[in-house]
């Protein structure tokens, strides 16, 4: 069921906004088709990746380059997994430079799950089914913002032991990574990936 379309005043979200800058034209009635259907839901992250993968395709044909399905996911996987290796992704992003594009700007464009959540639920006034994906991405964003939490706690603590001369480091960044290891199966997991497959290998070897 699709419902009503709702436009408040002020700005668009920033998935309105990408969608009328690369012209991706019926990106948005995808995006709720995709998330409200019952059967092959899309989880917001696929959304995310799906758009935005859409997005990099529109920017790369207005730029004249023309590249298949495959080549995007490639292009896409470079400029945004962060074990890439600095050398490839300052290959890719020097192509895309001379094409006239601009790396940074593309990068800065993508939008996040959660800007996809923000424009189906407040923009497009979209709902669907309850299933137990919903309850997983609710997991999934309590321990992302609790992760982000003691990052920036933990910066700022490092930050004051800094500016008093009682730490020595040079510019740094915090990151948090929570992970899952189950000592049955002998697998290990970040939390977005277990709760991604809905399961470790435990379930996987009896079914």
């Amino acid at each position: 069921m699709t419902s009503s379309k709702v436009r408040g005043s002020g700005r668009s979200p920033k998935v309105k906004r990408m969608i009328d800058k690369y012209g991706l034209g019926d990106a948005g009635e995808e995006l709720e088709a995709r998330w409200t259907r019952i059967d092959d839901r899309w989880s917001l992250r696929d959304l995310a990746a799906w758009f935005n993968k859409r997005l990099l395709r529109n920017a790369m044909s207005e730029a004249g380059m023309n590249s298949v399905e495959e080549e995007i996911d490639n292009l896409y996987r470079l400029l945004t997994d962060d074990e890439v290796s600095g050398a490839s992704r300052i290959q890719i992003e020097r192509r895309l430079e001379r094409a006239g594009l601009e790396p940074d700007e593309l990068q800065r464009d993508f939008v996040s799950y959660q800007a996809i959540r923000t424009y189906l639920l407040k923009y497009r006034n979209a709902e669907r089914v309850k299933d137990d994906r919903d309850q997983r991405e609710k997991v999934a964003e309590r321990v992302q913002k609790l992760a982000g939490r003691t990052a920036t706690v933990t910066e700022s603590q490092l930050e004051q032991l800094q500016a008093g001369g009682d730490l020595d480091v040079g510019p740094f960044r915090t990151m948090v990574d929570v992970r899952i290891y189950c000592e049955d199966c002998n697998t290990q997991y970040t939390v977005d990936e277990l709760l991604e497959e809905g399961g470790c290998d435990c379930a996987a070897g009896t079914a």
